[in-house]
């Protein structure tokens, strides 16, 4: 049996992504047993992450100033504009180094059973944006699922009309993947998005 605090943090660090209670109480005894060296500058960091880190007001990205640090940043690319799910998807984008120009947080996925519409998705700050004129192209980063085809053929209908370049990410065959080891879906799409060498 353990005492109100340490079964509280329990609790919440079962709540993360990829944490079981099982984790979770390994986590936390961790945790405690690290208390000077990992504990109390982990509760410093998220006293300090829930004060400070805002959502910014042009993209969507969480950081510390507004606009964010991307937004704010003169090098990037202002005439290319990546539309993600998510911000775990931006910086998903981010870590790969492969896109310097800027970005656009949806928030989420068309979904009919999670009561998602097109209006839940931010769709008219979406064509603001655009319309300010500097974007060429709009790159849409949708996942391959049937909710992230579906937003990207939304999304791609609703900017249509403001004369803007709409591209998609190709999908297909990863690097280093075998064809005996992807799925059905995976391999039809690589077909179809084939490229002439």
């Amino acid at each position: 049996m353990v005492g109100r605090e340490i079964e509280r943090l329990i609790q919440l660090l079962s709540r993360l992504p990829g944490l079981g209670s099982r984790s979770a109480r390994r986590a936390a005894l961790h945790l405690v047993e690290k208390r000077d060296t990992l504990l109390l500058p982990l509760a410093e960091a998220l006293a300090a992450a829930a004060e400070k880190v805002r959502t910014c007001s042009v993209c969507g990205n969480f950081d510390s100033v507004d606009p964010c640090t991307i937004c704010g940043d003169p090098r990037r690319e202002s005439t290319l504009l990546c539309v993600v799910e998510d911000v775990a998807a931006l910086w998903a984008l981010e870590r790969s180094g492969c896109f310097r120009g800027r970005y656009h947080v949806l928030g989420g996925l068309l979904s009919a059973l999670d009561g998602i519409g097109p209006d839940d998705l931010g769709l008219p700050r979406l064509a603001a944006r655009i319309g300010e004129g500097a974007i060429a192209e709009v790159i849409l980063a949708t996942p391959a699922t049937v909710e992230g085809q579906t937003t990207a053929h939304v999304v791609a209908e609703h900017l249509t009309p403001l004369g803007v370049k709409v591209s998609a990410l190709a999908h297909g065959v990863p690097v280093g993947g075998a064809l005996d080891y992807l799925d059905d879906g995976t391999i039809s799409a690589a077909v179809k998005a084939r490229r002439a060498l």
